[in-house]
């Protein structure tokens, strides 16, 4: 049986999740700038409470971003010293993929325009469509004006479920949708989800290789002077 730790926090939420003999425990709160300080001790409480020692872990599973880029690098931190001390291997899964993947669990939709805000008047996004339980990629992930956000080809909007803080921006949006849902946030129980399916295909990575997804690279990287 595959153990698999999966955890967030690329938004204001702060989550975490696991899998052990075919069971999931999860916990999630919504803990803006505590990330750093609960993360651990919400780790250790759910191994704890379900009697899971660290070293029982096969892999570590993590919202990669695109997010706020001080929570995607305290998941990235935490993952790379935990998977480090344990020599295990990393899983990074997109946080648009665990929107879109929060929407086929809560509300069964299978096409997913998922939008986080990413402040500057712009939204991170990508949309999903289901596929045997897995929501994947249509096309590419992209931070955008809300005005040139776009379906993939062939795709006619309102037939779309609209999930993410960036769907705050709905009248601005260039796609519309039958229902969207802009309070949520991504959730380490959907992290751990696509975790699942990616860890079956062999598509974990060494510690090492763990990186950051910001979309928006040129505010992450300081202006030469």
């Amino acid at each position: 049986m595959t153990t698999l730790l999966a955890l967030d926090t690329a938004t204001e939420a702060c989550s975490v999740a696991l899998l052990h003999d075919g069971k999931v425990t999860s916990h999630y709160e919504v803990i803006p700038r505590l990330h750093a300080q609960k993360l651990l001790p919400m780790i250790k409480q759910l191994l704890g409470d379900s009697g899971v020692a660290l070293t029982a872990l096969d892999a570590i599973a993590f919202g990669r971003g695109p997010g706020a880029f001080t929570g995607v690098r305290i998941a990235i931190g935490v993952v790379q010293g935990l998977a480090f001390a344990l020599e295990r291997p990393v899983l990074p899964v997109s946080n648009l993929a665990a929107l879109a993947q929060g929407a086929l669990r809560e509300h069964g939709v299978e096409q997913v325009a998922a939008a986080i805000d990413a402040r500057m008047d712009e939204v991170y996004w990508g949309c999903y469509r289901a596929v045997a339980g897995e929501m994947r990629l249509q096309g590419q992930e992209a931070v955008l004006p809300p005005e040139r956000v776009a379906l993939p080809d062939g795709s006619s909007s309102g037939d779309w479920y609209g999930a993410g803080t960036g769907w705050g921006y709905a009248e601005r949006l260039a796609v519309q949708a039958t229902a969207s849902n802009p309070a949520a946030l991504p959730n380490a129980l959907d992290i751990l989800s696509l975790a699942n399916f990616a860890w079956a295909r062999g598509e974990a990575i060494a510690a090492e290789q763990a990186q950051p997804v910001y979309l928006r690279d040129n505010v992450a990287t300081p202006k030469a002077r």
